[in-house]
């Protein structure tokens, strides 16, 4: 860890730590690769999938990395985390594996398939409203209540060090990327995507995918200062959470751009990746094919890594099906 103004930064070295601790725990996810995608964008998509993921998502990288990295003082008293679904089923499968508690505070609004997930890894949920505020009062009253250790979702120096390994397994799977795009909600992956990139490949443009409809990341971004919404409403319901200081500081400084997508065009790109490449993704990993494709001049010719974040999805809501 390097300190920058207070924060606690992780650096490669950790990454290095990190993917030797995780590797029992997580899959060495595949690239997987599209010709009708590639002639819909003019580019050359290199998918890497952790929607087949251990917990179906990528965050059980970091998740295991902070678990399997505690202490066994501090690990006897459990984990604790707020979640809208992801972070929170890695973090409990990655508690199971340790045999610990695992603590977790939802928004009753979040996907029954996610719940459902985390009950089945063992995690005990405490709901909350679907708002920053409600979540962190909720949290805070978990906290009090277990003296769990807490694991953010994402401004977790663990947890950015866990991720900046999917990034890492890319780099040793495809030779020659001219960029990488991931989905940005409170930022881990993308962290975690300057971490590896900005240490062995500053060459390689990073760029982040936002929803319309929450892009706060897009407006900090513009702005130069962190902008945070209390509560926006879309379907990629795994990018609702704003940036905070960590995730920040590894945004301003090496991501190129963050573009968005509006509802519509998430929808239709994540529908297209069901029918074209026959792999079940959740909203929230549609939203960078969605930006390439609306932004195909910028893509076009070059050779571009896709993270796919996660496949946890409700099959019985799915968007593109009218009730």
């Amino acid at each position: 860890m390097k300190d920058h103004n207070g924060l606690a930064v992780p650096t490669y070295d950790d990454v290095l730590v990190a993917h030797s601790r995780i590797a029992p725990h997580i899959h060495r996810t595949p690239i997987l690769t599209s010709d009708y995608l590639n002639a819909l964008s003019g580019a050359d998509l290199q998918f890497k999938c952790e929607n087949f993921q251990k917990a179906g998502a990528f965050k059980v990288r970091g998740a295991s990395n902070a678990v399997f990295g505690l202490p066994d003082d501090l690990a006897q008293k459990g984990v604790a985390t707020h979640s809208s679904g992801n972070h929170a089923l890695s973090l409990s499968y990655a508690a199971g594996r340790r045999g610990i508690p695992c603590h977790v505070v939802m928004p009753r609004t979040a996907p029954a398939a996610k719940k459902d997930a985390v009950r089945g890894y063992g995690g005990i949920i405490t709901e909350c409203e679907p708002s920053t505020s409600s979540r962190e009062a909720v949290f805070a009253q978990v906290e009090a209540q277990t003296g769990a250790e807490f694991v953010h979702p994402y401004n977790d120096p663990r947890v950015i060090a866990g991720q900046a390994t999917c990034s890492k397994e890319l780099l040793e799977q495809v030779e020659g990327l001219d960029a990488v795009i991931a989905p940005i909600g409170g930022g881990g992956m993308v962290s975690g995507t300057c971490l590896t990139l900005s240490t062995i490949a500053p060459h390689i443009e990073i760029y982040a995918a936002e929803p319309e409809q929450a892009d706060d990341a897009y407006r900090s971004f513009k702005a130069g200062h962190i902008i945070a919404d209390d509560a926006p409403n879309t379907v990629a319901d795994g990018l609702k959470v704003p940036l905070k200081d960590l995730t920040w500081h590894f945004v301003s400084n090496n991501v190129t751009d963050i573009l968005t997508a509006s509802e519509q065009e998430i929808i239709d790109a994540m529908k297209l990746t069901w029918q074209r490449m026959k792999i079940v993704i959740e909203p929230s990993c549609a939203v960078p094919l969605a930006t390439i494709l609306k932004n195909r001049d910028r893509f076009a010719g070059k050779r571009v890594g896709v993270i796919i974040t996660g496949g946890n999805v409700d099959l019985d809501t799915l968007p593109w099906v009218k009730g």
